[in-house]
Order: structure tokens, then C-alpha cells, then sequence
């Protein structure tokens, strides 16, 4: 979508993005993209330093050319100087970090200390714009913090932007969105956040702060659901001989229900669905509001890497001193991110049941070295598939990355001790593999 600043003729609108994580780089990138000019800025100094150089930090597709164009074109300034950076704006987007503290409620603590240093930094009127995913009520708090703490003299308003990010596809989301949800308490802020957003061709959700903030929520609460639900289902046909795939399909050509995250598997990861779905449980029970329903959504994902190493031992019997090859690492395709991956608690499963282990992923192998650091003759990380299944006696395919569709398993089958496959997202064809020679299994199939 290159030139789509261009169709905004109006004076580019100084925003400032605190924070260059997933969303906050995304976020000031694309920004940049709708004709905004750009300032952004982030506690990390070895992260800001990369950007600056024109280095994305993370693996996203899209977004390294795009950092490079902007830059170049001056529509993107990474910045140290936070104050700068906020007095320069006149729309200050927060997309720090909101981790969850013990018990599932969200640390907020990074969301304080940037509200106070916006409220030091007023010079003007400011819309501040809440990215993060925060729970509800928390924009109220931001905005009685800026009031409490900065020049009452100028103007600002709080508004709450959920973002609908999807790693690994980030890039394309920002730019074509099914919807952008504003949350705003007053017509100014309504006004500057449309005129924003008015190059995207998509819904536009206009309410107030306390509901946007709650539509983040749910929204990644609901997916958590379908996910866990088609698990469940999964198990079932497991145990009575049915298909979970047409299953999936089937109940997905229902337009009340949608073919989306309808893939059974080992569970959902990374930092938002966990994270927000304990978060959200934790903003039920503060308000008195029986969530239990989403626990046991979270207590169902949870047991499918028990599941998965079951099954694994029932066919194997005993893992120690067994060679388990492990094919992808990252929670999802498309990103490098291990927050949260289940693929790293099955590695931690197999680790302790003594289980040795050759590991690959395309983009999360550095990542991952850092977690569990190479141990010889126990966790090797290996350069390829092929290398990794070399004397293997169990193959565990765990991420769905097209690289491991297209693998030659004739190949496999020739360098593996044990032809054995474990197909965990349901990746491949039964038919194919076991027609190879494989003894294979994967997630709610026959």
C-alpha cells in the first residue's frame, strides 16, 4: 500500500507512539502510512537504536521495508528524548506493555508512568491514545492522573484505540482492518481520530472509552473460546473415531459461526490471548461477574500439552533416552515470538522426562537458544528438518509454518530411527505420510 499518505492532503498530524514493541512499531509505521508525520519513542535504548538504524527488532513480514521507506522519507523519527517527542504531538498513542501480575490482573504500572510523563510534557492540547490492552476503566485513570499531574491550563482528552493486531500478519492488519473501534469522550477527540483513520475503507466504531476497552477484551476472550471449544470437540472425536476437521468445517460454513480459529491443536499462546483472557477473568471478578466460563476455557487450553505428551508416551511408552525431533518453536507461523508458545512446553515436558531433543524453527531458533541454552547429547538445535529428524524416533510437528508442508518425508522417513509423526496441528496429509511408512498421529482424526 505504498503512496497511501499521499491521499491526505491535509497538514500531516504530529502523532507520537510510546513504545516500538509488535503493535507500537506497527502502529507508528502505519501511521506514517495513513499521512500522519511520526515521532516515536521507547524506553529501550538498544531497541530504539536498531530502529533508528533502520533494524526491525522482531520478525513481522512487511515491516522492514516499510520502517526503511519511512525513514527515508522523513514521515518516521525514532526519538530518545520522551518529553520531546510528546511536546512535538498533538496525538500521543501509548502502546506500552501491560504484563500480567500475579493472580491474571494487568500490571498497569507502564501505563501510569506514561500518563505522568505526558502530563509533565503538556504545551497544548493533547489527545492521548490508549493502544494498550488495558482493562476497563483504566482510561478514566489515565485521564485523572494527566489532570492531577500536568498544566491544567491546556486541553486534552483520553481515548481508547484497541488494537486487532494478529503477529506474523501485523503489517496487512493495520492497513486493512475489519474495523477500527475508537473510544472517545468528546467530539474533539472523535473528529481528530476520524480524520486519522479516514483512509482506511472499513467500519469505524465510534463509542466511549469504558466499552472500546471492554470490545478488546472480549473480542480476544471469545477467540480463546472457539479455540478451546474446537479442542474439546477434538478430543471427542478422538475417542469415538470422528473427524474433527469436518467437523470444524462444517459448523464453519455457519455464518453464526465463522471457519476462524476453528483449528484444533496444542493451544493457544503468545502475549495477548493468554494474558488478556486472565485479565479479563480477573475484571469479572473484581466487578462480581461470574466468569467461570473463560476459566474453564483457559483450564481446557492448559491440558493440551499434557494431552499431546501423553499421547506421545502411549505410543513410545518410555521417553527417556529417546531422540524427539521438534519442528517449530515460535506460538504461531509468521513471527518469532516464544511468549507463551505451548511448543516450548511441550520441550519443557519432553526435558523432563528425560527425553532428548533436536529442535528447529525458521525464525525463532535465537530466541529460543536463550531459553534453553544447547546442552550436548540433550538439546541440540538443529539447522534444518532433515537434521533435526537424523536418528530421531519421534517427529513432533508443532507450528504451522508452510516450510514444513513442502519437506521432502520420503526423505524423513529414510533419516529417522523410529518413523514416527506427531502432528499436533494437524499439518499434513494421514493418507500421504502413512503411505510413506509412517506410524503418525495428530489432533482429532481417525
Amino acid at each position: 500500500m505504498n503512496g497511501m499518505q499521499d491521499d491526505n492532503t491535509q497538514d500531516p498530524i504530529p502523532v507520537t507512539v510510546i513504545g516500538l514493541g509488535h503493535v507500537g512499531l506497527i502502529t507508528a509505521l502505519g501511521l506514517a502510512e495513513l499521512g500522519c508525520s511520526v515521532t516515536g519513542t521507547d524506553a529501550d535504548k538498544e531497541k530504539l537504536a536498531l530502529i533508528q538504524d533502520g533494524q526491525v527488532p522482531f520478525y513481522e513480514p512487511g515491516l522492514p521495508e516499510a520502517l526503511r521507506r519511512h525513514l527515508d522519507a522523513g514521515r518516521f523519527s525514532p526519538l530518545a528524548d520522551i518529553d520531546q517527542a510528546i511536546q512535538g504531538a498533538t496525538a500521543v498513542f501509548v502502546c506500552v506493555g501491560t504484563p500480567e501480575k500475579p493472580g491474571g490482573a494487568a500490571d498497569l504500572a507502564a501505563v501510569e508512568r506514561v500518563a505522568m510523563t505526558i502530563a509533565r510534557n503538556r504545551n497544548g492540547y493533547k489527545l492521548v491514545v490508549s493502544k494498550s490492552t488495558t482493562p476497563v476503566m483504566t482510561t478514566q485513570r489515565m485521564s485523572a492522573t494527566i489532570d492531577r499531574h500536568g498544566d491544567q491550563s491546556h486541553e486534552f482528552d483520553v481515548a481508547c484505540n484497541p488494537e486487532f493486531l494478529r503477529e506474523g500478519s501485523g503489517w496487512h492488519d493495520f492497513l486493512h482492518p475489519d474495523r477500527v473501534v475508537l473510544g472517545v469522550s468528546s467530539d474533539r477527540a472523535r473528529d481528530l481520530l476520524l480524520r486519522i483513520y479516514e483512509p482506511l475503507d472499513c467500519p469505524k466504531v465510534v463509542t466511549d472509552p469504558g466499552t472500546a476497552e471492554l470490545i478488546k477484551h472480549a473480542a480476544n476472550a471469545f477467540l480463546s473460546t472457539k479455540i478451546s471449544f474446537i479442542n474439546m470437540v477434538a478430543d471427542l472425536c478422538e475417542a469415538t473415531g470422528a473427524d474433527v476437521t469436518k467437523v470444524a468445517e462444517a459448523i464453519g460454513l455457519d455464518p453464526r459461526i465463522g471457519p476462524a480459529f476453528l483449528s484444533p491443536g496444542i493451544g493457544f499462546g503468545g502475549y495477548c490471548l493468554p494474558k488478556d483472557i486472565r485479565a479479563f477473568i480477573s475484571v469479572g471478578e473484581t466487578h462480581g461477574v461470574d466468569f467461570s466460563l473463560l476459566a474453564e476455557v483457559e483450564r481446557i487450553n492448559l491440558s493440551r500439552i499434557d494431552r499431546l505428551v501423553s499421547r506421545l508416551k502411549e505410543t513410545m511408552w518410555v521417553l527417556e533416552g529417546k531422540t524427539v525431533a521438534v519442528l517449530g518453536l515460535s506460538f504461531k507461523d509468521g513471527t518469532d515470538d516464544l511468549r507463551e508458545s505451548p511448543s516450548l512446553g511441550v520441550v519443557e515436558r519432553l526435558l523432563a522426562e528425560g527425553a532428548l531433543l533436536r529442535l528447529y524453527d525458521p525464525q525463532a531458533m535465537d530466541a529460543a537458544r536463550t531459553l534453553h541454552p544447547e546442552r550436548a547429547g540433550v538439546l541440540i538445535y538443529a539447522g534444518s528438518p532433515y537434521e533435526a529428524a537424523q536418528g530421531a524416533h519421534a517427529l513432533l510437528l508443532l507450528t504451522v509454518w508452510d516450510e514444513f508442508r513442502d519437506l521432502d518425508w520420503k526423505r524423513i522417513r529414510e533419516l529417522m530411527d523410529v518413523p514416527l509423526i506427531g502432528d499436533a496441528r494437524n499439518l499434513l496429509d494421514p493418507a500421504t505420510l502413512r503411505g510413506l511408512g509412517f506410524e503418525y498421529f495428530s489432533v482429532g482424526r481417525p
